[in-house]
């Protein structure tokens, strides 16, 4: 009777170990691939961002000489009115580029010399709204979010990481049970790889997953 209660026995834990390795090696296969796809996403990520942000720099270019050049105009038109060179003016007013052209007899209208709470210059007005500033802004948003997405792709792809290390851990313990003299150092280590198991099988449920 003692002999078949501890063959029994061994069969037991025989069972759960080949179980407990076969199932490991599955999912620490599945983990690996997470966190491979993770990483690919995270690169993907970061390549959107580094696009986006440099859309925004082009936009941001556009609109620096833009507005460059039409305060140079707008500089020559305030010699030429100072110096009562109506006809100049009036020739550099009539040509002003847009948003500057929309922008200036708003300003005109405000009386800037004889009102002190008007806007020192026409490109102080929300009527001088360059396009591509508007881009340029929604580009820096995007390149943003991009690079905060590729940050947490990063970190699910390091948790999946963790968790084979996790996985290989219990194939470890699992497999050196077996090779253990003593049945209760045997015990010891096939239930430390079973608790590993299960806390590692509990977190992958909770971790986001790509196919």
């Amino acid at each position: 009777m003692g002999d078949d209660a501890t063959a029994k026995t061994v069969d037991w834990r025989e069972i759960v170990v080949v179980v407990l390795l076969s199932v490991t090696t599955i999912m620490t296969a599945w983990v690996g691939f997470q966190s491979s796809k993770w990483g690919g996403a995270m690169s993907i990520s970061f390549s959107q961002a580094s696009s986006a942000r440099i859309e925004a720099n082009r936009y941001e270019s556009v609109v620096n000489r833009k507005t460059s050049l039409q305060a140079n105009l707008f500089a020559q038109w305030a010699a030429a009115y100072a110096d009562k060179n109506t006809e100049l003016a009036d020739f550099l007013a009539d040509r002003f580029p847009e948003p500057l052209k929309t922008a200036f007899p708003v300003w005109m209208a405000s009386k800037p010399l004889q009102n002190p709470d008007a806007a020192p210059t026409p490109f102080d007005l929300p009527e001088y709204a360059i396009p591509e500033a508007a881009l340029a802004t929604v580009a820096d948003h995007r390149a943003d979010a991009k690079y905060a997405e590729a940050l947490r792709n990063n970190q699910r792809g390091d948790n999946y990481t963790v968790l084979t290390i996790v996985f290989a851990s219990v194939l470890f313990f699992a497999a050196m049970s077996g090779r253990m003299k003593s049945p209760h150092g045997r015990d010891v280590l096939l239930g430390l790889g079973i608790v590993l198991f299960l806390v590692a099988a509990s977190l992958l449920v909770f971790y986001p997953k790509l196919v």
